[in-house]
């Protein structure tokens, strides 16, 4: 039986059609297995695929989890021109997202498979970095406006902004509403010090 051709591989260059047919094989057995049935092995049966082939355009499960997350994700920040306004629309919109998308539960396997190995510590800590940084874009553009000062650090920020919204991944918890969200920004914001 000959080949399908949208299947070939051609090398170490990823083949489009093949890759797209490996990440909606991916995205499916996580959707119907959950992370506890996710292998390599299950998604080269579904997209017919070879593992070698996987392996070779994603060097880890780790990698492939990580990739499958990136593509699903499309959060919208704001630019209101106020800091708490733009903070507290990119929470309310980053777990409407991880709710009613798979995407939750992806980033919540690789935070796992993250846990016992090495390679998806170090793909999450570099996606993370990342993150970081464009999360504390949105700080050094209050910083543009005045709203806050100079010697803020504003990954640091960032990094309280990523705790909150992470602990609320981990323990399901993607329903808060905008007020609560509000207040904690506030304090984020404005500290819980009686002189503040």
């Amino acid at each position: 039986m000959g080949e399908d051709p949208a299947r070939r591989s051609i090398g170490a260059r990823r083949n489009p059609d093949s890759a797209e047919a490996i990440l909606e094989a991916a995205e499916a057995v996580l959707v119907e297995a959950g992370y506890a049935g996710f292998s390599i092995e299950a998604v080269a049966r579904r997209a017919r695929a070879g593992k070698p082939t996987i392996y070779r355009w994603w060097p880890s499960k780790a990698a492939l989890l990580l990739e499958v997350y990136k593509r699903q994700k499309r959060v919208a920040v704001p630019d209101t021109g106020n800091l708490e306004d733009d903070l507290v629309g990119f929470l309310q919109n980053l777990f409407s997202h991880w709710r009613d998308t798979s995407s939750g539960s992806v980033f919540r396997s690789l935070i796992a498979e993250a846990q016992s190995d090495e390679a998806a510590a170090v793909a999450l800590t570099g996606y993370a970095d990342g993150r970081r940084s464009h999360t504390a874009r949105i700080i050094e553009r209050a910083k543009a406006r005045g709203e806050v000062a100079a010697d803020i650090d504003a990954a640091l920020v960032a990094d309280l902004v990523a705790s909150y919204a992470w602990k609320h991944l981990l323990t399901n918890r993607l329903d808060e509403d905008e007020m609560a969200i509000h207040t904690t920004v506030g304090y984020v914001l404005r500290g819980i010090s009686r002189n503040r």
